[in-house]
């Protein structure tokens, strides 16, 4: 009697800030191959920080949240690797120590690359995490009334709204390359996630990586677009769901999102504290039509998590959608 392996699906997660965590945590041991492409333009607080400090490293703030979140690790050591100095410690006040240990292993093997690798064998992670270049990027946007800004912390607080925005490495005019593995990663992808994140400040960096935009482009992976909540302030203000591909659209300058994910379940008035989550304005309006003249097919549900006060998606039903998806276009993929 024969036996046959079922291969797993491949699942590329591209994006940074707070929400890809989110996917990723609830994405793990759902018996898929993760990959992790993480945006490398933060340049604010204790990434900003190392950034410029230690000459052979990536901004380490999003790339750590990602390898906590794929991490079996018992609770107490995510924890420590998780600690934020306080505030009144002089030198060390805001960095988070494992930002600290990132830096220092790749000061001691010369790359972030090899530092992440090393971290995850150590942090016993799930999947691949790729930053999605070697070398720090420097957000550039240009404005609808012809300005610009410089700088991923310095282009929400324009707020004017950004017609287009571009990467271009730290320290040299050449073109900004994407890091080892991270085009096979795509190519060889059945399904590739964009978001849950800020659209000009997480996901587009990546994506205006010139071999990340091939490459996304030549797969025949599915392409799923997890669109944001809320607008947020200074990038997607008075966006529709529509607005945000739209944006992706442009940036790639032709249709490349197969499937979006929309939550339509009402945010309750006033829930949102606004002192600690400032940056989020309201909820994202709906154009289903708009979306579906962008090509796109729409998966629209309750998608939401309330918590501590703050809007979040509910990483174990988006999880449930997208499994749902990349196992749909498997099958069909064998029918032909």
């Amino acid at each position: 009697m024969k036996t046959y392996r079922i291969r797993k699906p491949k699942v590329v997660v591209m994006g940074g800030g707070t929400g890809l965590p989110v996917i990723l945590k609830s994405l793990r041991n759902q018996g898929v191959d993760i990959t992790a492409i993480v945006t490398v333009a933060d340049d604010g607080g204790s990434s900003g920080v190392l950034r410029d400090s230690v000459k052979t490293m990536v901004p380490p703030g999003d790339l750590r949240n990602v390898l906590v979140a794929l991490s079996d690790m018992p609770k107490l050591y995510s924890d420590i690797f998780q600690y934020r100095f306080n505030k009144g410690d002089k030198f060390l006040a805001n960095h988070a120590l494992g930002n600290l240990i990132i830096a220092a292993i790749a000061e001691m093997r010369g790359s972030t690359y090899e530092a992440i690798r090393i971290l995850n064998k150590m942090m016993h992670v799930e999947g691949n995490v790729y930053p999605s270049s070697e070398e720090p990027l420097v957000l550039h946007a240009e404005f609808m009334d012809g300005s610009t800004a410089v700088g991923e912390s310095k282009i929400a607080l324009e707020r004017k709204t950004i017609r287009h925005v571009h990467v271009s490495r730290q320290d040299s005019d050449e073109t900004p390359k994407a890091s080892r593995n991270v085009v096979k990663a795509i190519i060889e992808a059945d399904m590739i996630v964009l978001g849950p994140g800020s659209l000009f400040t997480s996901i587009l960096p990546n994506l205006m990586i010139p071999e990340i935009s091939e490459a996304m482009l030549k797969t025949k992976a599915e392409v799923v677009y997890i669109c944001n909540i809320m607008t947020q302030k200074g990038e997607t203000e008075h966006f529709t769901d529509a607005q945000h591909v739209k944006v992706l659209h442009r940036h790639l300058k032709t249709p490349f999102v197969d499937t979006v994910l929309v939550n339509i379940e009402h945010v309750p008035e006033d829930y949102m504290d606004v002192e600690k989550y400032d940056e989020y304005l309201v909820q994202v309006t709906h154009d289903f039509n708009g979306l579906r003249e962008e090509g796109c097919r729409v998966v629209s549900s309750d998608f939401l998590e309330l918590r501590d006060g703050g809007v979040f998606h509910d990483g174990e039903k988006v999880v449930n959608e997208l499994l749902r998806i990349v196992y749909g276009v498997r099958n069909t993929e064998r029918e032909r």
